[in-house]
């Protein structure tokens, strides 16, 4: 099984209630579609490790990971099918630093800071569902 990790990251303005989704570009696999940011999991990385460095590399950004029961979110389990890998995807809510700059699609098409009504019309990997449902479920979203 593949251990991958993925940044719920919420919008740093104070209460806006919005996470980035990010478009997966042309020629990957699940090209077109909607994602929470993020990647595999390096022999000898924590998640977290893991996490920040993924986030740095494909958006050039500095974020804090919550690691308060709270904040915990549940991991899923996908088989892609087709001979495809089963993964461990692995979600964290966390924000950006202080220090961070903004967001750049080094490695997506678009990105886009959602909010309740926008995730429901983006086109989001199956992986990412049930992590949706259960931010929505926590009420992280706002309009």
């Amino acid at each position: 099984m593949l251990e991958v990790v993925a940044g719920v990251i919420l919008d740093p303005t104070s209460g806006s209630g919005k996470i980035l989704a990010c478009q997966r570009p042309p020629g990957k696999s699940l090209a077109g579609k909607w994602e929470f940011p993020g990647g595999k999991i390096e022999p000898g990385e924590t998640p977290q490790d893991a996490l920040a460095r993924e986030l740095t590399e494909e958006l050039g950004i500095q974020v804090q990971v919550d690691l308060s029961p709270a904040a915990a979110l549940s991991p899923v389990i996908w088989d892609y099918g087709k001979g495809g890998s089963i993964i461990r995807l692995i979600p964290y809510l966390c924000c950006l630093t202080a220090d961070s700059p903004a967001p750049i699609p080094a490695e997506h098409s678009a990105i886009l800071w959602a909010g309740s009504e926008d995730i429901r019309t983006l086109d989001w990997g199956a992986a990412d569902l049930p992590i949706l449902e259960e931010i929505v479920a926590k009420g992280l979203l706002g309009r």
